[in-house]
């Protein structure tokens, strides 16, 4: 189910209309469907697939600032990555990145809109489902399970975003007096719920939920309230019987040729070449590239943190460096022009980095060997790192309508997440060997598969290795958690999930102690515990329903 289908159903959906006045203002307008036309098998599905179309953050407004991968929200908020660019240029998302949110920032209010539309549309699903008449029992109960699963995790990355948020079903017809005075996770339980009971276990189409689907996002709800007890049964479930199973090669996570594999939990579809003017190919990522020279040729935002690549050193058997990782930096060429010598760092690196990150004199997929300084706005800005992790190879992006334009999917949630959960839940309840073998499965992966050079050898000095055991519950805690940052880094789940381990405040003033040596325009940032685990409520939507009813964050 690419995005060349999701656009004219997009389409579809927002015209949904209903009138009244004059004969004249009760006419359709030409191309515009109502609710007597979608009410049948055709129009659901139509209205379904403009639902699962929000799922990239594209709709009506800006869409950089709403991207499905929440590259600022999850990642440029977090120690994995800076905004980029230069100074002036989208300020707003440097004022995330230094925890000084202001609720009239206009990314928050871009943010809420994609996810609340998103809401609307699968409300119109289930409200045209209880008018069509020709659909069967089967066909209701799996499309309104679709409509459900996209409604609960459009509310779930609600809930990521703002905690205390509205929760808006096909009943509510008084949008305006809605309140955020109530915790909404049991709404998203119970909708993730309904899909597990209403779904095929095969999905429909690739981009569609199914049975497993659902259960492993309910999982990860369980995990965002540490409920381990609910999560463990539905993990297990899906990683014993379940349809997935790791790649062996990591980085055929993150490329065109293997997308939707077997790897994939849900995936938000992407496509160019469809008649979208480019806008379905990940169009709210189509900031996040190199500069200059470099392939897409703008605009150089998006760039991993100094602290991220030094997570990816590894010691002389091949384990990462849990304390000390940050004590001394990965080599860099920071202001070295293209054109002088340079050699990349020596030591030994976990290969996962220079799948993730684009630095200089690694090949950058197939679009030659990284030059440094060429491909970086301002590199005494935002640092001498590209963005690499889901980047198209030149071959792969065929049709594309601008340099841009990424077909490339963006995996949401794929089986190592739904993994490491696992070894999580391990972990908390003093099972240290089945958390070992899970991170130790994980890290095996890693290894398989290389960057290499023209000439077939190791771009790099990789060396990645299993645990030999987990000495201690705290041991296990901190190599689990570390795992997760580099095997998900840059896909936008790391603040997130600093977040919900309550560590967030601990790990970014630390974080930025060190970085702010480096990128000035850090200095004096601090995240503040009880503050900025969650972003402040956008000030358009108070000043729409009332202070009194949509209460801001602290």
């Amino acid at each position: 189910m690419k995005k060349k289908v999701l656009v004219v159903a997009a389409l579809v959906s927002m015209g949904m209309m209903t009138s009244c006045g004059s004969e004249f203002l009760e006419t359709t307008p030409l191309g515009v469907a109502n609710e007597q036309m979608l009410a049948n098998k055709a129009g659901v599905n139509a209205v379904l697939i403009g639902a699962y179309s929000l799922l990239d953050g594209v709709g009506a407004g800006p869409t950089n600032t709403a991207s499905s991968s929440n590259w600022i929200y999850g990642s440029v908020a977090s120690d994995d990555a800076y905004k980029g660019s230069d100074v002036g240029d989208q300020a707003q998302i440097t004022t995330i990145e230094r925890y000084q949110n202001q609720a009239d920032i206009g990314a928050f209010n871009d943010k809420w809109v994609a996810i609340y539309d998103g809401v609307s549309r699968s409300n119109d699903v289930l409200k045209l489902i209880a008018k069509a008449n020709d659909m069967s029992e089967a066909e209701k109960k799996q499309a309104m399970g679709e409509a459900r699963f996209l409604r609960a995790w459009y509310h779930f990355e609600a809930k990521k975003l703002w905690n205390m948020v509205p929760y808006v079903d096909e009943n509510v017809t008084d949008y305006i007096n809605l309140p955020n005075d109530k915790d909404i996770w049991p709404n998203i339980e119970a909708d993730f719920q309904y899909a597990i009971d209403n779904l095929s276990e095969t999905k429909a189409a690739v981009g569609r939920a199914s049975k497993w689907t659902a259960k492993a996002v309910l999982a990860k709800a369980h995990m965002y309230q540490s409920d381990y007890a609910a999560a463990k049964p539905l993990l297990d479930d899906v990683i014993t019987n379940g349809p997935f199973s790791l790649v062996n090669s990591y980085h055929d996570n993150f490329r065109i040729a293997t997308e939707n594999n077997t790897e994939s939990v849900f995936e938000v579809q992407m496509s160019v070449g469809d008649g979208g003017l480019g806008q379905n190919g990940s169009w709210g990522d189509n900031w996040n590239f190199p500069y200059g020279s470099a392939p897409g040729g703008c605009c150089g935002f998006y760039q991993p943190s100094q602290n991220l690549v030094n997570a990816f050193k590894t010691d002389a058997n091949g384990l990462p460096l849990l304390d000390t990782f940050n004590e001394v930096d990965v080599k860099n060429d920071e202001g070295l022009a293209s054109s002088a010598a340079f050699t990349p760092y020596e030591g030994t690196l976990d290969p996962r980095l220079d799948w993730t990150v684009g630095r200089r004199g690694i090949p950058f997929l197939n679009w030659g060997v990284h030059p440094g300084r060429n491909w970086i706005r301002d590199q005494s800005f935002g640092g001498p790192y590209t963005f690499k992790k889901f980047f198209a190879y030149s071959g792969e992006n065929a049709g594309a309508e601008s340099p841009r334009a990424n077909s490339n999917n963006y995996r949401a949630l794929r089986f190592a997440d739904i993994l490491l959960m696992r070894a999580e839940v391990a972990v908390e309840e003093g099972d240290l060997d089945t958390a070992l073998k899970i991170v130790n499965q994980i890290r095996t992966r890693a290894g398989n598969v290389v960057v290499t050079t023209a000439d077939g050898k190791p771009a790099a000095n990789y060396l990645v290795k299993p645990y030999p055991s987990f000495p201690s519950q705290e041991y296990a805690r901190k190599a689990v958690r570390f795992e997760r940052r580099v095997e998900l880094a840059m896909e936008g789940h790391r603040f997130f999930d600093l977040v919900r381990w309550g560590v967030a405040d601990q790990t970014l003033n630390a974080y930025l102690a060190k970085e702010s040596q480096k990128r000035t325009y850090l200095n004096g940032a601090t995240f503040v515990k009880g503050k900025n685990e969650y972003f402040p409520i956008p000030q358009a939507q108070i000043d729409i329903m009332g202070a009194s009813v949509l209460k801001q964050n602290p």
